[in-house]
């Protein structure tokens, strides 16, 4: 189904306009330093906590939640979930781990320390990526509207993504930085920096060209994983079974 999107975004989403306007700061990226990333992780959710690297990793039947030791990419600790569930964002908010699932309708949540479970809700769309603004989880479901919930996934409101008016669609892994949500544009190379409060995009990332053809093999798949460290600033990228993780920069586009 995902595979079919990408058809369908030539025309749906009008990339050249996302990645030309001169009413939005356009950015590229520097690599300041890459990492191994295990090609077996089709990454869903990436963020830090506490100095820790968490990953979160859909499809059916190979869905988990991971800590990873960032230099290595080792797997430290890993909790898969069952066939039927294809697991999707992940956030830490209060002491509690949250994950989205794709088609199944369900959001579970896990003691943040043990990664003991302690509920399952009922989630009325598509999950997709999921993030936190430390008040607030705020969800993506492949639309063009971000939500924002409480921890009890009731919704408190909504935006909509629009870029020099126009709705910017496919929104899927974010990450909430300095105040901005950062959002992947799936299948594509960008990333979009939205304003929580009106949902307008301030600046997009073209990131074309981050993991060399050299790296990519038949079963390399898209852009996807924001992960914002607060203890140092840095930022890293990656994509769906990627041998690498990327510590990046932004270079203002002129």
């Amino acid at each position: 189904m995902r595979a079919f999107l990408r058809i369908l975004l030539a025309t749906a989403l009008g990339l050249s306009c996302l990645s030309c306007s001169a009413r939005v700061k356009q950015y590229k990226i520097e690599v300041v330093k890459e990492y191994p990333h295990d090609t077996r992780a089709y990454t869903q959710g990436l963020f830090f906590e506490g100095g820790r690297f968490y990953e979160s990793t859909g499809q059916f039947g190979e869905s988990s939640f991971r800590e990873v030791e960032l230099a290595t990419g080792k797997v430290l600790s890993k909790m898969n979930f069952q066939q039927k569930y294809f697991a999707e964002g992940s956030v830490m908010l209060d002491g509690k781990l949250y994950i989205l699932t794709w088609l199944n309708k369900v959001a579970f949540v896990y003691d943040a320390a043990t990664l003991e479970y302690r509920q399952t809700y009922s989630y009325p769309r598509e999950g997709w990526g999921l993030t936190t603004n430390g008040k607030s989880l705020i969800a993506s479901d492949g639309s063009a509207r971000l939500y924002f919930l409480t921890p009890e996934f009731r919704q408190e409101r909504y935006v909509d993504v629009k870029m020099d008016g126009r709705p910017v669609r496919y929104l899927n892994e974010l990450e909430y930085i300095d105040g901005k949500i950062w959002a992947n544009v799936y299948t594509t190379d960008l990333i979009v920096v939205i304003n929580p409060a009106d949902g307008k995009v301030e600046a997009s990332i073209d990131c074309s060209g981050l993991l060399p053809r050299s790296l990519r093999k038949p079963e390399t798949d898209v852009l996807n994983g924001i992960a914002h460290d607060p203890a140092t600033g840095k930022i890293y990228l990656t994509g769906k079974n990627w041998p690498r993780l990327y510590e990046v920069r932004l270079v203002p586009d002129n």
